[in-house]
């Protein structure tokens, strides 16, 4: 009897001290911010054909904003963007903003007239990253897009870019490389051991391609080597994949994964490659799976590349979803995750 009440008793404080400390074992998730968006947004019934068509009339263009619940880079384009009076000013002058969130359930009609959800919305046009902006043109198309959150000053010269109809005289990046005065192909880029030398002839390589394309005298570039490409796990990530890095301005000849002969700056060209620094990753099989071309912290970086690493992108296309499941799974592991460090 004595045995049954000792083994009972045992039971009991192992549940009771087990169930705490799997409780306390799960790692906190840190750094969500939630944001409130201006009220000069526009509120719009989600009929994009009919929110082109008004703003056309009012010679405004059609930005559509996605977003997600606690998303910190969402809250840094709101707070530090949009805040400043000049680009709050312009925004309301020539664009109508209108929200939608990548996970929504809003009914939206699209240009074709067929009708989707909001999240259903957001897959269709490939939003991987919040926030993702779509500057519209007349005809709904799609003339510029802003994967990620970028800092003011550039964010600016978009405006500017779109306000003035630019699209129609020359291409983004040469617009953006006419009015950044430190562009010069050919100076010194910071290295890194793991950047895979010249020549490069990317139809040979057969593992995971990581290109960074970079520039001289570029304060972007800089901060990814200090702060991203000095983290542990983003440099032991990296290192697994074959890792180069090219100067998108400059005329260093390449070999591309499908076997085009080029330049540095060509390719850059034909894949849209606009800021610097840009990251472009490749199955060697699939080409191009995702591409990091905006500011991003260190838990989104290293996803980016463990995305593409663990071949999570043949069976979840949707890289917000696995970066959701990513995280909880540091979480159960008793490590904290932290998006905004």
């Amino acid at each position: 009897m004595l045995k049954s009440l000792l083994l009972c008793g045992w039971l009991s404080l192992l549940l009771l001290f087990g169930g705490a400390a799997a409780a306390e074992s799960e790692g906190r998730f840190l750094g969500a911010r939630e944001t409130v968006y201006p009220d000069w947004f526009k509120e719009s019934f989600l009929d994009i054909r009919e929110d082109v068509a008004e703003a056309s009339a009012e010679g405004r263009r059609v930005l559509l904003f996605f977003h997600q619940n606690g998303c910190p880079y969402c809250n840094l384009m709101v707070e530090r963007n949009l805040a400043q009076r000049d680009i709050e000013e312009q925004m309301r002058r020539e664009l109508d903003v209108i929200s939608v969130n990548m996970w929504g359930d809003r009914p939206v009609m699209d240009m074709d007239g067929q009708e989707q959800t909001e999240k259903t919305f957001a897959a269709s046009l490939r939003v991987q990253f919040t926030p993702t902006l779509l500057f519209l043109n007349e005809a709904g198309q799609v003339i510029l897009r802003l994967n990620g959150y970028i800092p003011p000053a550039t964010f600016k010269l978009a405006l500017d870019y779109i306000g003035g109809r630019l699209e129609q005289q020359q291409a983004y990046r040469d617009y953006l490389a006419s009015r950044q005065t430190t562009v010069s192909a050919g100076r010194q880029l910071q290295s890194q051991p793991f950047f895979i030398a010249a020549p490069h002839d990317l139809s040979l390589v057969r593992e995971p391609l990581a290109v960074f394309f970079e520039q001289g005298d570029c304060p972007a570039c800089s901060r990814m080597h200090q702060e991203l490409l000095s983290d542990p796990e983003i440099r032991q990530l990296v290192g697994r994949t074959h890792a180069i890095q090219l100067d998108m301005w400059s005329n260093t000849p390449i070999i591309t994964p499908d076997g085009k002969r080029t330049t540095a700056r060509e390719w850059a060209q034909a894949l849209a490659i606009n800021y610097a620094p840009s990251v472009v990753l490749f199955d060697p099989e699939a080409g191009e799976v995702i591409r990091s071309e905006a500011f991003f912290k260190q838990f989104h970086t290293a996803s980016i590349f463990d995305y593409l690493l663990s071949d999570a992108y043949k069976t979840e296309p949707s890289f917000q979803r696995y970066i959701s499941a990513r995280a909880e799974q540091i979480r159960e592991q008793g490590r904290d995750v932290d998006i905004w460090r």
